[in-house]
């Protein structure tokens, strides 16, 4: 194909030393999850108590500067008739479940999904055919990488924001299960829904910080909000998960029949635990099986060497010999 072997080896030793690097970086700098929060409320706080209650000229400036690039991209969206409320309201959904509050950030996500096909995809496309990049690949590896590129700078806005996504729900799934049994606790204890929202959401801040920042918002609308109904809507919306589905309506039918709270609870959270019990023992089920293509392609190889191979040697030492 016309690549040099060693270059090829020298790229990868360099990113797996880089890899290493990283790693050993992110073990040994662990940060607390809480700090910049807490941080940001101290500054408020500092920020309350001096008077100084409107933001300063600069961020001002930035917030300004935010809204007018954000326009820019509206406008132009509008003008070649792209944006459409449907597709701005699915990707403001994503960025919700996400942890982006932001509905500007919908408007950047469909237009970055509208660019970099034309400027890296254009990009690639003088290198291969105008500037003649990849001299020795064959015409279809050439309009392969070309395709490639185009649809990968296409998707990749949405392989990002599904990322995100994908993270902070598995990271609230694991959560879930102690946050019910908090909730048990705080209703037991004679607390109100929004109450006991806050104090699971205060209690989870450091352990678990996505769901107790998601119990945090929830406890703010069921106290501002004039339907609660609507307040549990958001958090299953903002959580797509069916576990949290579960604990949404059971939430909403306590607050419609008065049914008791906490034994509705606490029956949601020993099934959640007995699910991610099953869902650990699915995944060691499947380990022999994911073990079978490394255990064929590398270790029986390297083992069939090892003890045969002094008796090939042996055989062949003995045969010359003679």
């Amino acid at each position: 194909m016309g690549i040099d072997v060693l270059w090829v080896a020298t790229i990868l030793s360099a990113l797996a030393v880089f890899f290493a690097l990283t790693a050993i970086y992110a073990a040994t700098t662990v940060r607390d999850p809480m700090q910049k929060r807490v941080k940001a409320l101290n500054e408020r706080r500092e920020q309350l108590k001096a008077g100084i209650v409107a933001s300063t000229s600069r961020r001002r400036a930035k917030l300004t500067q935010k809204n007018e690039t954000t326009d820019r991209m509206r406008s132009l969206l509008s003008y070649l008739q792209v944006l459409q409320d449907s597709q701005l309201k699915a990707a403001q959904v994503k960025l919700m479940q996400a942890g982006i509050r932001s509905k500007d950030m919908a408007v950047a996500v469909i237009f970055a999904r509208m660019v970099l096909p034309i400027v890296l995809g254009g990009a690639m496309i003088l290198y291969v055919y105008a500037l003649g990049g990849f001299p020795l690949w064959s015409p279809l590896k050439r309009y392969g990488i070309v395709a490639a590129t185009l649809i990968m700078c296409y998707k990749g806005p949405d392989l990002y924001v599904n990322n995100l996504v994908n993270k902070r729900t598995a990271a609230i799934r694991k959560g879930l299960p102690d946050a019910l049994d908090l909730l048990v606790i705080c209703a037991e204890a004679g607390l109100t829904v929004d109450a006991a929202f806050g104090r699971v959401a205060k209690e989870l801040g450091r352990a678990y910080p996505e769901l107790a920042d998601e119990f945090a918002l929830t406890a703010i609308e069921l106290s501002f909000l004039t339907d609660r109904r609507a307040a549990f809507d958001n958090l299953a919306t903002r959580v797509p998960l069916d576990a949290m589905k579960g604990v949404v309506t059971t939430m909403i039918q306590t607050e419609k029949y008065g049914t008791p709270l906490a034994s509705a609870l606490r029956v949601l959270s020993a099934e959640f635990r007995n699910e991610r019990m099953m869902r650990a023992e699915e995944k060691a089920a499947r380990l022999p099986a994911i073990m079978t293509i490394p255990l064929i392609m590398f270790i029986l190889p390297v083992l069939f060497i090892v003890i045969l191979g002094p008796a090939a040697c042996a055989i062949s030492d003995n045969f010359l010999g003679k």
